[in-house]
């Protein structure tokens, strides 16, 4: 289930909710909703949380067995297959966690947030960079988001008319438009006039005391000695 798809189904079950009884698929996904909520506001950030419970909804929309097995599971589940999609275990990224973490974050096995996490990615065909389940830090970047199908041409979004921007927009097919979110350019610099001695003449030296010491520290690229 794709995010716009869900967020109108969880708009159609707000409305609804008071008139339904929940039943243990929904006892359990409630549950699993905290446990998911709670982690991403102690370790990771806001766009996370998020993310991994508009997740979490799609998963009880899609009737995964959220019933069955220990609901620490199914939690850790959904933010390790939502990290894969962020490459939130890459050391390099911001935040990041590895999946020994995360498992001992939810107090249960790595075997089990795989295996969970297995059933998540497979049922709701998730897939690393996937546009709809990205962090807004990943959706610049991502190629899966700008490019575009035109008459059956890939084509970079970014690079065409405002016009073009706009509709593809309006149909939902990016987040954005990319040309709100240029920089303007800088304004010219002005060249500031060059004063030259006449021939002969320097400037005066400064003197040995006021001259810059040198570094003779080791630099990052360079060991003692060298």
């Amino acid at each position: 289930m794709g995010r716009k798809k869900l967020a109108e189904s969880k708009r159609n079950r707000e409305q609804c909710e008071p008139k339904r009884h929940p039943d243990r698929a929904y006892s359990a996904f409630d549950e699993i909703l905290e446990l998911v909520s709670s982690f991403c506001h102690e370790y990771l950030t806001e766009d996370y949380r998020e993310l991994c419970e508009d997740l979490t909804w799609a998963a009880y929309e899609e009737a995964l067995p959220l019933e069955k097995g220990k609901p620490a599971g199914w939690a850790s589940g959904i933010v390790y297959a939502l990290g894969r999609v962020n490459f939130l275990q890459d050391p390099n990224q911001s935040p990041h966690m590895s999946s020994a973490q995360i498992a001992e974050g939810f107090g249960i096995s790595q075997a089990t947030m795989m295996a969970k996490a297995r059933i998540i990615r497979d049922e709701l065909d998730l897939m690393p960079l996937h546009p709809e389940w990205c962090i807004p830090a990943m959706l610049e970047d991502n190629p899966l988001v700008w490019i575009l199908d035109v008459d059956g041409v890939p084509m970079d979004i970014r690079g065409a008319p405002r016009g073009a921007q706009e509709e593809a927009y309006r149909l939902g097919l990016i987040p954005y438009i990319p040309a709100d979110r240029q920089e303007p350019e800088p304004p010219p610099q002005t060249q500031g006039k060059i004063i030259q001695f006449p021939a002969g003449q320097n400037s005066t030296p400064a003197p040995e005391s006021a001259r810059e010491p040198e570094d003779d520290e080791p630099t990052l690229f360079e060991g003692p000695g060298q």
